[in-house]
């Protein structure tokens, strides 16, 4: 993204490298390149890229990260409503910066039954006890597929999914796949579904707006700072109930899936390359023009 107007060098752990600016994403896992940034190279420019785990947890919790927000000059978050999850005293150095993907032309589905992905490792952060128990509530549909795509992390999540699908035909657990692969999954379904608990701007679901497959998801910050306060495809956090009764809605009443191909459409261009691109080259002009 930033190739085209600087000079950029990726590392594990900055170690006194020469630079202009740092760009540290995690405000604890790069902690000690930050503090270390902050006292050999004092007055250049340090930006802190925030992720779920750093809003939701680490900056609550853990005293590094809660310095790297001190020492940041800039912080960059990945969805809109993630500002608001900032310490009051470090919002106004915070932007937002939607990460972006390539689009896909959306595919025409098949109108016989109602298909829907997960995609993500197993583990619990993303909640996949959720899909679990909606796929249960849904069983006797032989209309509604449920599939399911990630590695199993947690150990014991994958011997829930490996026994879901031998009780319940209609849902497939697909282990991990390619990225291609699973995009490919991600466009031919007719909803991703996302359980997430916590989350600070989801790949899958800007891959799926991306590429014309709505999103079904959990009514958390990182999600409603993708979709909008308005979208009609969330079920509460935890809520299998919710989630099977939205999946059985979308397969009966086709206009409630065609309204959520409409609203994910008219989100799609937050996720452009260029946009992206333009927002972080305007972040580092700002930095560096900023007297030392």
């Amino acid at each position: 993204m930033l190739r085209s107007h600087y000079r950029t060098e990726l590392l594990d752990r900055w170690q006194a490298e020469p630079a202009d600016a740092l760009v540290a994403l995690h405000a604890r896992k790069s902690a000690d390149s930050i503090q270390r940034w902050a006292s050999e190279s004092a007055g250049y420019p340090l930006a802190v890229v925030l992720t779920g785990t750093d809003l939701y947890r680490d900056i609550h919790v853990d005293a590094q990260a809660q310095r790297s927000l001190e020492l940041a000059d800039c912080l960059i978050v990945l969805h809109e409503r993630a500002i608001e999850d900032l310490p009051m005293q470090h919002r106004a150095k915070a932007i937002v910066c939607f990460q972006s993907t390539t689009a896909r032309r959306p595919l025409v589905k098949t109108s016989r039954h109602l298909r829907c992905v997960m995609v993500g490792h197993l583990r619990e952060e993303k909640a996949p006890q959720t899909y679990f128990e909606a796929a249960r509530r849904l069983a006797h549909r032989d209309d509604i597929l449920l599939d399911h795509i990630g590695d199993a992390l947690a150990p014991t999540l994958g011997d829930a999914a490996q026994a879901l699908q031998q009780s319940c035909p209609h849902y497939r657990w697909l282990g991990a796949l390619p990225h291609d692969v699973a995009r490919g999954r991600i466009q031919s379904a007719h909803a991703l579904v996302h359980t997430s608990r916590i989350e600070g701007g989801a790949h899958v679901v800007m891959e799926a707006i991306c590429s014309g497959t709505p999103v079904l998801a959990s009514r958390i910050a990182g999600n409603v700072g993708m979709l909008g306060s308005d979208y009609a495809g969330y079920f509460e956090p935890g809520d299998a109930e919710g989630l099977a009764t939205l999946i059985e809605r979308c397969r009966d009443l086709p206009a409630i899936l065609e309204e959520l191909c409409r609203q994910c459409a008219a989100r799609a261009p937050l996720f452009e390359p260029q946009r992206e691109r333009a927002t972080l080259l305007a972040v580092l002009k700002d930095l560096l023009e900023k007297p030392r």
